[in-house]
């Protein structure tokens, strides 16, 4: 080959002296990583994605006995003090202001401490305190495992979403259920990997980002539907026989095949072509899983379809399409109690400024009993022995009023999560607040640290499980987190 035709950068392997510099280089580099992965450097584990059918099920990084995940996600930042976090100091100090509580917070100034709304009560035979507020969910403590210190970076709500829901507090990032999703596929090929189930009132102030792929295939975002809103576009119209709609998808499928041969490797391609796929398959299956109304009498009873307010009943509805979206194998439900993307004020979801009183109790009233029938159902079935459970908000709220003098401000230092089912300690708290539940105390658990143990929890390393994406190894956890073994069964 004339040398000429050869580029710069390859004519310098020309040279004896400067092909031996390179490879001393390269066996150098070689030489370097096999150092760096003696010294625990974690080398990234990428799964095995066929591009023609990615929701196919791939293994874990190790053995774990969660097999699915149901995210129960409460936007507008549920007030620990007044459900789950039992702090007596408040009752103590109610109606006065202690020193070092600060004199203005997220919304303006704030005024005195004030008790929990709600009475507490040790509850199961773990003697769990737990408010009246949810005395159904109170019912399951000895289900639970408490995350009592929980801090987290921002006192804004749509960071807060993003945040606990794709470990950063900007857009544009992969969330949990996709990561899931994307390292393990699902077990059933008639529905999604990953379903988002809003609430009967909208999505969340974060909107798709709580559910949404980021940079990973597109084929890993949430599909949204719920009970009263089944997934758009998949009635055949009747102007289109059986048979001719079935010969419109194989040619569809024949001309897709053939213009994937010409781009491989192109993922948005693929991602498009098994979305369409995966539609037409659920033109049978999503029409028998919607059927809710089936359900024997008791299941309707049990969850409250049959009485309350009508949001209560739809998100009752919610509920048991969760579970049975989790019996037909769907890898990950992510079901929200609570909407508004313009913020809601404790009217669409937990943001309780003014009238906690009232705010908080109508949250509850649609959220405690269908919630707790959901998890008790599970446990009833066997499912809760391969399922994790999570229930979680942005962050918590204040243990002393605004100065309007009826609601709570926002509270980023310190909130309570829960986990329940597979893999996961009962009837056991963790971590502590202060005194008046102001801040994280005993074992401040970051949300790197929670959702590192949820991966955990679903057999994957959150330091292993990531992608390469403008020059950085990308994970859900960033550069932070430690799994929390002390909750671990």
């Amino acid at each position: 080959m004339n040398e000429e035709n050869i580029s710069a950068h390859g004519r310098q392997f020309l040279g004896r002296r400067d092909f031996l510099s390179q490879v001393a280089m390269g066996i150098g580099g070689l030489s370097l990583q096999s150092l760096l992965a003696g010294d625990g450097m974690k080398v990234p584990i990428r799964p095995s994605i066929d591009p023609q059918n990615p929701y196919a099920p791939r293994g874990t990084h190790f053995e774990t006995p969660a097999e699915q995940v149901l995210v129960i996600y409460c936007p507008g930042a549920v007030s620990h003090v007044d459900t789950f976090d039992y702090k007596p100091e408040l009752i103590r100090y109610h109606g006065k202001k202690p020193p070092g509580l600060p004199a203005v917070t997220f919304e303006g100034p704030s005024g005195n401490i004030a008790k929990p709304f709600w009475d507490f009560k040790p509850r199961g035979e773990s003697g769990k305190m737990t408010s009246d507020l949810l005395p159904h969910l109170g019912g399951l403590a000895d289900e639970f495992c408490f995350m009592h210190s929980l801090p987290t970076s921002t006192s804004a709500h749509p960071q807060g979403e993003n945040f606990m829901n794709t470990g950063f507090t900007m857009e544009g990032f992969p969330s949990f259920g996709a990561w899931v999703t994307y390292a393990l596929g699902t077990a059933n090929e008639q529905l999604p990997s990953f379903v988002a189930i809003n609430d009967p009132r909208g999505m969340a102030r974060s909107g798709k980002n709580n559910f949404g792929s980021g940079f990973l295939p597109a084929a890993f975002q949430g599909t949204a539907f719920n009970a009263k809103n089944p997934p758009a576009n998949l009635v055949r119209p009747d102007s289109l026989s059986p048979a001719a709609e079935r010969k419109s998808v194989d040619l569809l499928r024949r001309l897709n095949a053939k213009h994937l041969e010409q781009y491989p490797d192109d993922a948005n391609l693929s991602a498009r072509i098994a979305s369409y796929e995966l539609a037409g398959r659920m033109q049978t299956s999503v029409p028998d899983i919607m059927t809710i109304a089936g359900e024997p009498e008791s299941i309707h009873k049990e969850y409250g379809t049959d009485a309350g307010s009508d949001l209560k009943r739809e998100y009752a509805k919610n509920c048991i399409l969760a579970r049975r979206l989790l019996e037909k194998g769907v890898r990950v439900v992510q079901l929200f109690n609570g909407s508004d993307p313009s913020g809601g004020n404790g009217i669409t979801n937990w943001d309780s400024h003014n009238d906690i009183a009232k705010t908080h109790a109508m949250q509850a009233e649609i959220m405690d009993q269908p919630t707790a029938a959901l998890i008790a159902d599970l446990k009833r079935r066997g499912m809760l022995d391969k399922t994790l459970v999570v229930w979680c908000t942005e962050f918590g709220r204040m243990p002393f009023l605004q100065a309007n003098g009826t609601g709570r401000d926002h509270n980023p230092e310190a909130f309570t999560c829960f986990l329940a089912g597979a893999g996961v300690k009962k009837g056991f708290s963790y971590g502590s607040s202060d005194e008046f539940g102001f801040k994280s105390a005993e074992n401040p658990t970051s949300i790197y640290d929670f959702n590192a143990t949820l991966l955990h929890l679903m057999g994957l390393d959150h330091e292993r499980l990531s992608v390469y994406h403008s020059g950085i190894e990308r994970r859900l956890t960033n550069v932070h987190g430690h799994v929390v073994k002390d909750v671990l069964a």
